[in-house]
């Protein structure tokens, strides 16, 4: 039996535990894939300039920077999970929106993109990037955020899209693991 970690999403969703996929899906429920993009240029966009607040609501932002961190923590633990979203043909008609922001061999296994990610910064550089953008955006402030923000931002970009198409695309359990096929990743497994 799995061990449910907790990444801290008992604020937003109600649950205290979830497994990663499972909280990704509930992520998806709250903000959807285009208005979670949005929101967050939107934060990026005010973090930038000098004496501008966002005209949002602060305890909305302050909800989506809960969840979208949440989001990072069970992205952290889905960095390790490359091929099991694998898919060997593209589909003839699929167009570059479908892509969305991902490159092709990214869009074949999506699980890259949290491993490449990851790679380049750690779980406490995302969070760091997050909350000093929130932080940026919801004040009038003389100065800009001190760190570099593009690439922590393109990067949580790009998993928003993956994770998008993980819960999109049915799983297909690996043959040396186990017969299992599953036709939804938030449905139940079924023998081959």
């Amino acid at each position: 039996m799995k061990k449910n970690k907790n990444f801290e999403s008992r604020f937003w969703s109600g649950r205290k535990k979830h497994s990663a996929l499972r909280l990704m899906d509930v992520f998806f429920q709250f903000h959807d894939l285009i208005t979670a993009k949005e929101r967050l240029n939107c934060i990026m966009q005010y973090a930038a300039q000098r004496k501008t607040r966002i005209p949002e609501d602060p305890s909305v932002v302050f909800h989506f920077h809960q969840s979208l961190r949440s989001f990072l923590r069970a992205g952290w633990c889905m960095r390790n999970k490359q091929g099991k979203w694998l898919v060997h043909t593209l589909p003839g008609q699929s167009s570059p929106l479908s892509q969305g922001s991902l490159t092709e061999e990214e869009y074949r296994d999506p699980a890259t993109v949290f491993q490449k990610a990851f790679k380049e910064y750690d779980l406490e550089k995302f969070e760091e990037f997050l909350a000093e953008a929130v932080y940026f955006s919801l004040g009038t402030f003389n100065n800009v955020p001190e760190h570099k923000m593009v690439g922590p931002y393109l990067h949580l970009i790009k998993m928003l899209d993956a994770a998008w198409l993980i819960l999109k695309r049915p799983i297909e359990i690996q043959p040396h693991q186990n017969s299992y096929i599953t036709t939804e990743n938030t449905g139940s497994l079924m023998k081959a």
